[in-house]
């Protein structure tokens, strides 16, 4: 019998102390996983009733607030007044499909949980709910150029300020009305969400940040960079032969310059008129492993880290995976083949030439303020990569002001003000390319940088970055400026 006794009680012991692991497992370990899953929505319930913060534009603009609706169990509903226009930086805020953007980034600063006076006891005795705003980077004005700039052509624009990485423009298109996917009648929200989820063309993607394109001739800065930084190249030699075409080693395909024409020259000379057959060369002269840690340092192959849910990394292929294949090196030296970056990614490219090598974290945030007006976050500006040293940069800048000076980014130049900037054109095999552009300004002390892409644009000439993008970077950057003195 005691023997017996014994028994059931080490069970019972190592059912206790299993039960004990599986809590702690789940309350502590786990917790953050299951509190950020965006299928929870407990979460979502114990704050839906609760007062909620406004998210409020660089001026003021109220983007996001809640307000109450009669007849409801839910009480409150959010609504965005500036509708699609901010609709995947702000996200949605919904009972049933949970939330994105800034409501998923900043949940808990609007919820009030992350403001001093919730830990303060004598708060519960208040009849209050503390809520906090969430003052974001971009101006309207800014954003709403982008928007009017791309019209209907499917493409995204990015602009940040270089110096600290504020994100002043972060628009594509199509975009969504959150206010319907947030709205109090589940049955309504929910349909609208489905139609949403059903469109082929994926309203609810932020293709600005979290999808990849190959970036054509927009790389070639990167390559650029690695030729500098290596010593393969100077800003004057060599001086690469005049030539309609290369011929890489190791296939009987050679990579041809667009339009069938005759190019070479120094950096200057290629970056001007956007030389394939030089940067090639480039590409295959230095080496996979040159090329591919600058890129990396540039930020490829990891997440930007923009406090912005789901960023997508722009992916580069390892160096190993070039050793038995210099073809796709060369294309890759080209921004096309085994290179992949998403807008975001390639105005943090600009916007670290135009900081003399230095990549700024990229945030929409600007401030936290509870509802009593105090501060109680605001983003501090912080380097994340080191891409290039202010010499290198420098010298792409100088071949960038060319771009724009007397090259095929002639119509990307704002009037009167210095202005850098590469195009590129993406081949997609079927008669169409992805038209980019990427730039910064002023030249001479930048504060603005700039991407755009327009997807699957008729015709593969390098004039169709210059024709179709740069204009929509022309006006952004204007914009940019005028809002960021």
């Amino acid at each position: 019998m005691n023997r017996q006794i014994r028994r059931l009680g080490i069970a019972m012991a190592a059912l206790f102390l299993a039960l004990f692991v599986q809590l702690n497992l789940v309350q502590v370990f786990r917790a953050d996983d299951y509190n950020t899953n965006p299928n929870n929505t407990r979460a979502v319930t114990r704050d839906f009733n609760r007062p909620r913060g406004q998210i409020v534009a660089a001026d003021g603009t109220v983007l996001a607030r809640s307000e109450e609706v009669a007849g409801s169990s839910l009480g409150r509903q959010r609504v965005y007044p500036e509708g699609a226009l901010f609709g995947h930086v702000t996200g949605y805020y919904s009972f049933s499909a949970g939330f994105s953007g800034v409501e998923e980034s900043y949940n808990a600063d609007l919820a009030g949980r992350t403001t001093p006076e919730i830990a303060d006891i004598g708060e519960y005795l208040l009849d209050r709910d503390p809520t906090a705003d969430v003052t974001l980077t971009i101006p309207p004005e800014v954003q709403r150029v982008a928007r009017d700039q791309l019209g209907e052509r499917r493409g995204s624009v990015v602009a940040m300020d270089v110096r600290d990485g504020s994100i002043l423009a972060l628009w594509s298109f199509p975009s969504y009305d959150p206010t319907a996917v947030s709205q109090a009648d589940q049955g309504a929200a929910q349909e609208a969400r489905a139609l949403l989820l059903a469109a082929e063309t994926n309203p609810l993607l932020p293709r600005s940040y979290r999808e990849t394109y190959f970036p054509g001739s927009t790389f070639k800065v990167v390559t650029a960079a690695a030729g500098l930084t290596s010593g393969a190249i100077t800003p004057t030699e060599p001086s690469y032969p005049r030539e309609q075409e290369f011929l890489p080693p190791q296939t009987t395909r050679p990579i041809r310059n667009f339009g069938g024409g005759t190019c070479g020259g120094n950096l200057v000379d290629i970056m001007r008129v956007s030389c394939n057959t030089a940067f090639s060369r480039l590409g295959v002269d230095m080496g996979a492993g040159t090329l591919v840690e600058r890129a990396k340092a540039f930020g490829f192959d990891e997440r930007p880290p923009i406090d912005l849910p789901g960023a997508a990394p722009s992916p580069i292929s390892d160096a190993a995976a070039f050793d038995e294949n210099i073809p796709v090196l060369a294309q890759t030296a080209i921004g096309q083949n085994a290179v992949r970056a998403s807008p975001l990614q390639m105005a943090m490219v600009a916007a670290a030439i135009a900081n003399d090598g230095k990549v700024m974290t990229p945030h929409v945030m600007a401030e936290v303020i509870d509802d009593d007006g105090e501060v109680v976050d605001r983003f501090e500006p912080s380097v994340w990569r080191t891409a290039t040293s202010p010499e290198v940069a420098a010298s792409v800048r100088e071949a960038m002001v060319a771009v724009v000076a007397d090259g095929t980014a002639k119509a990307l130049a704002v009037p009167g003000v210095p202005t850098a900037g590469k195009t590129g054109t993406a081949q997609l095999g079927n008669g169409l390319s992805h038209a980019w552009v990427i730039g910064f300004a002023p030249a001479d002390a930048p504060r603005v940088a700039v991407a755009v892409l327009v997807e699957a644009q008729e015709g593969a000439s390098e004039q169709t970055g210059g024709r179709v993008a740069a204009p929509i970077g022309q006006a952004v950057l204007a914009a940019a400026l005028q809002a960021r003195p």
